[in-house]
């Protein structure tokens, strides 16, 4: 029996490995990891959530870069944020001027896209709505800017070992601790030294 169970965990982690590090994993809602060999410091150590892929190219917002920036300072033309503890985050690189937010609902709202179950894309407006009246399951997180791709940029960075992929909900992002995010996305991968040392 035991033999059998080994078998089948041997079997199992090449799959694995070949899906996290394989360019035909990227998706919307997929958790991209950054390699430890990956020195830009644009990406050091980042996590972000795939928000759109196609042939467009792909657009993703770095989860684990908050700042000391209070989001009642940056939209005080919204009194609902007035006196709360919510951060802005670093999103990315790319449109530095601009907000992104990301929330969990229990459904859509008006102004919302669908990311993945539960998670959705929106505009400050939003939170006019869901703030006064907060459901203990909703929240929300915004972003200053994003990280963007170009068509085929991504996939080819996959390929020289920059990024790893976890499959949609391997965390529960808008709750998880940034600062443990990396590291345990990294100890989720299941061949992490395949992205130490490709590059």
């Amino acid at each position: 029996m035991l033999l059998v169970g080994l078998s089948a965990f041997l079997f199992a982690a090449p799959v694995l490995a070949q899906y996290e590090f394989s360019p035909s994993s990227l998706d919307t809602g997929v958790l991209l990891v950054a390699s430890p060999s990956l020195d830009d410091p644009n990406f050091e150590h980042s996590v972000l959530l795939i928000i759109e892929h196609g042939r467009s190219g792909t657009v993703g917002l770095i989860l684990n870069r908050p700042t000391d920036i209070l989001l009642s300072d940056v939209l005080q033309d919204l009194p609902v944020l007035k006196g709360t503890p919510h951060r802005l985050f670093a999103g990315g690189p790319v449109g530095r001027t601009q907000m992104v937010l990301l929330f969990r609902l229990d459904g859509p709202y008006p102004d919302t896209r669908l990311i993945v179950a539960g998670i959705y894309v929106g505009i400050p407006s939003v939170l006019e709505r869901i703030l006064p009246q907060p459901k203990p399951t909703e929240t929300f997180r915004a972003f200053a800017g994003f990280a963007g791709w170009a068509p085929g940029q991504l996939e080819q960075e996959m390929l020289e070992g920059a990024w790893g992929v976890l499959p949609k909900h391997s965390f529960d992002i808008l709750d998880k601790d940034p600062a443990t995010l990396w590291p345990d996305s990294i100890s989720r991968l299941q061949a992490p030294r395949t992205i130490f040392f490709n590059r």
